[in-house]
């Protein structure tokens, strides 16, 4: 400041109007550094005043105001107004740089009328006190609002690098709102009153009713400046629209500025000799120059910035306050978004489709995941009776084999889904015979479950009084045939096995052939196809007979028809080496599930796999 001072106090300097440039400089450091700032703009005046020859009783009044007023920029952004929240010194919307110009007109104001009426004092005994103490309240306030404009903007564009800001705490006393703006318009009204009598009734008004009006213009500031700081600073590091339009609106105007500024140089070089009369014109020519030109340009771009806010950017900014009420999976609860976005829904421009575009996407998700819930409410339902139904049709099934000093018989079933149209059966018609049964229903799922059911519990009845397989399948597929609206239909092989004679009867509804073990070798056993049940009624199934010495396998396609990666197919001819290559005595069916495991290895498998096993000792 002291440097800044010396040279532009240099007369080759002052002719552009920038008389004392370090007044502006008190707002910057106050409003950046608080108290810290305001006591070391202090101190720089107090030297400046020092070198000038100033008395101390000169400098005292002087360092006081000079405090109270940089801490009063301080005060006044952190605790003087209020937005929707408070942080460091930003310029990042229409608010923010309204406000940084109250407090630069505001400041500048009090210490123009401050400082020139203390001029006005100090010179009293001259006749040109008067004209002095008006100039000297001209050329502070211009020279005050240009540099504090100027590097307030610079500074601040710093800070936002370079965080050095001090910021205040939150007090935890009580404010008292209606005491401060009291204070305030009072500090505000004593100034403007000083100033009318300074400006036009300094020389007829006695000393002492002047110096009393600056005695309470300074009671009044640092009472104001008492007010606890009442908000909580948050930052504010967001990169918003208006936030770049501001900084490109700035740039311009700074650069405006300093064109003004090398333009009032050349002007005032044009005045020619500066004579004792024209000397307080010429000194401020410059500034106001400046500052006519930074106004033409200022105001109606702060209208046009303003519009743009309201109209544009803010309609954007509340919109854009959807990405925090947006979840996975859930209704977007935001009644407060859909009556922001209402103000905008009758606009016929970009703002208003883009409102009723939010609007119905809101209502369309929100019906959307409502629909989903219901989905997922009636899915869970589903499963949970899915659930019930696989339980229930494997307790359907017979869950331990028949082992006993004739035959060992054994069977599994896994369906594709929670339930299959995969089923087998065996169980002792009577001491002598054994009834063994596997069938597939078209289809899969609930519609092929209840299908084989309905057959398993058929084919119990009818076993009670007929022997005879053929007979059994024909009255079975007369029953499935009636009502058979769906056109649902199944095969399967029904095998009776009587362990004196060791003969086994079966018939055949277009199910797989099995296999039978005979001399110590398994091949498939060559039946009669016939076809499948629920078709065609009356339909006469062949009755068969053979011995079976040793062991018998009967399946279904789901077993044959298992993939693997390549989309090969597990087939019969594998189905049939593995039999023939299994030497041990125990049973088969986990060895084989294992072998078609490893060769279908993660592929996933469509159909149902059922295989039955008949052992005879």
């Amino acid at each position: 400041m002291i440097i800044v001072e010396v040279i532009l106090s240099l007369e080759q300097f002052w002719i552009t109007g920038i008389e004392s440039p370090h007044v502006g400089l008190l707002f910057v450091l106050g409003l950046l550094f608080g108290p810290y700032g305001a006591f070391g703009a202090v101190l720089g005046n107090i030297c400046l005043d020092l070198i000038y020859g100033y008395t101390p009783i000169e400098i005292i009044p002087s360092a006081i105001f000079t405090f109270g007023i940089s801490y009063l920029a301080y005060k006044l952004w952190y605790s003087g107004f209020k937005a929707d929240k408070v942080t460091k010194p930003r310029l990042d919307n229409i608010y923010r740089l309204l406000l940084f110009l109250s407090i630069i007109l505001i400041c500048g104001f009090i210490y123009s009328v401050v400082h020139g009426t203390l001029t006005g004092i100090i010179f009293i005994a001259d006749n040109d006190a008067i004209l002095l103490a008006r100039y000297k309240i001209l050329s502070y306030f211009l020279n005050f609002i240009n540099i504090a404009f100027i590097f307030g903007i610079i500074s601040i564009w710093i800070s936002e690098k370079i965080d050095f800001v001090e910021t205040p705490k939150k007090s935890k006393k009580p404010v008292n709102k209606r005491l401060y703006q009291i204070l305030f318009y009072l500090l505000m009204i004593s100034s403007i009153i000083t100033s009318v009598s300074t400006v036009f009734f300094f020389k007829s008004m006695d000393p002492i009713i002047i110096m009393g009006e600056l005695i309470i213009i300074g009671i009044l500031l640092f009472a104001y400046l008492t007010k606890p700081f009442e908000y909580k600073i948050e930052e504010n590091n967001e990169n918003t629209i208006i936030k770049n339009i501001m900084q490109n609106f700035l740039m311009i105007t700074l650069i405006i500025a300093i064109m003004g500024l090398l333009l009032s140089i050349l002007s005032n070089n044009l005045v020619g000799i500066i004579n004792d009369m024209n000397i307080y014109v010429t000194a401020t020519l410059g500034l106001i120059i400046t500052d006519i030109i930074i106004i033409l340009f200022f105001i109606p771009g702060i209208i046009i910035l303003r519009y743009i806010e309201k109209k544009v950017i803010k309609p954007i900014s509340s919109f854009s306050e959807i990405e925090s009420f947006i979840n996975e999976n859930e209704k977007i609860e935001a009644e407060g978004l859909l009556n922001i976005y209402s103000e905008y829904v009758n606009e016929q421009n970009e703002i208003g489709t883009l409102a009723r575009s939010y609007t119905d996407l809101i209502n369309h998700n929100n019906y959307y995941i409502e629909n989903i819930n219901k989905i997922e409410s009636e899915k869970e339902r589903i499963n949970a009776e899915l659930d019930i139904a696989t339980k229930i049709q494997a307790a359907s099934l017979p869950t331990e084999a028949i082992k006993n000093d004739d035959f060992i018989v054994n069977g599994y079933s896994h369906p594709a889904k929670e339930v299959g149209g995969d089923f087998f059966d065996y169980h002792m018609i009577d001491d002598d015979n054994l009834a063994i049964v596997i069938g597939d229903a078209s289809g899969k799922g609930v519609p092929a479950a209840l299908v084989a059911m309905i057959t398993q519990v058929i084919i119990k009845q009818i076993l009670k009084h007929y022997m005879d397989p053929s007979k059994v399948l024909y009255l079975l597929n007369n029953q499935l045939c009636e009502n058979n609206t769906e056109s649902m239909f199944l095969t399967l092989w029904l095998g009776i096995y009587n362990k004196k004679t060791k003969k086994l009867t079966f018939s055949n509804a277009g199910h797989n052939p099995p296999l039978i073990k005979e001399n110590g070798e398994f091949k498939y056993l060559n039946i009669d196809s016939g076809i499948v049940l629920g078709i065609m009624e009356d339909f006469e199934y062949v009755l068969e007979e053979i011995n079976l010495p040793d062991e018998l396998v009967v399946y279904t396609d789901g077993i044959t028809d298992a993939n693997n990666e390549d989309n090969k197919m597990y087939g019969e001819d594998r189905l049939l080496n593995f039999f023939n290559g299994f030497k041990s005595d125990e049973d088969p069916i986990i060895p084989l599930l294992d072998d078609i495991h490893n060769f279908s290895k993660n592929a996933e498998q469509y159909d149902d796999m059922t295989l039955l096993y008949l052992k005879i000792k």
